[in-house]
């Protein structure tokens, strides 16, 4: 009876080459950027707008606070994503990358119809938005607890980010509710 021998090279994980990391981790941040230019472009013709003489909450940041905000947390969310795209040979990463996308998904669906749904839609778009932030916020703790067992740093780089969505839920229920 003959045993196959494994060499040290063989029971290594598969690696990428520094090139396809660098490649991936470009990809990865410039999605969830590709997402936030997107929906700046539904969001800037109407913060001028209904938006504006909208009333919000109290606890309502100045309206420059949100631009450099998502930014952060979308550069946090691509790199997040990245370090599970990095381990995708060690764990088995496919559902916590369709989480992420999907989760990513949703985030860009909302701007859209919170922001150019107003004006066509009225207060129903608020509320469908609040559903859409409600499923985003559900997905979003999902892709995390997806993300724990393979990479703990990527699953805590997105607390900040369902801590802000959350934030955001809270706004968008007030601005449904008063307007």
């Amino acid at each position: 009876m003959t045993h196959a021998t494994t060499t040290p090279a063989s029971r290594s994980p598969r690696r990428d080459s520094p090139l396809a990391q660098v490649i991936a981790l470009i990809v990865m941040v410039g999605i969830p950027l590709l997402v936030s230019f997107l929906g700046s472009r539904a969001t800037d013709p109407h913060s001028d707008g209904w938006y504006e003489q909208a009333e919000k909450a109290p606890w309502n940041p100045p309206d420059w606070v949100f631009g450099p905000v998502w930014i952060v947390l979308y550069i946090v969310m691509g790199i997040a994503a990245w370090l599970i795209w990095r381990r995708r040979h060690q764990h088995p990463a496919t559902l916590a990358l369709t989480l992420y996308f999907l989760q990513l998904a949703v985030n860009g669906l909302w701007t859209p119809i919170f922001f150019a749904g107003y004006p066509t839609w009225g207060t129903a778009a608020l509320w469908a938005a609040m559903g859409i932030i409600t499923t985003l916020t559900l997905l979003l703790i999902f892709t995390i607890r997806a993300f724990w067992p393979i990479s703990r740093l990527a699953a805590l780089l997105l607390v900040p980010y369902l801590g802000w969505v959350l934030y955001a839920a809270s706004l968008n229920a007030y601005i449904a509710a008063a307007n």
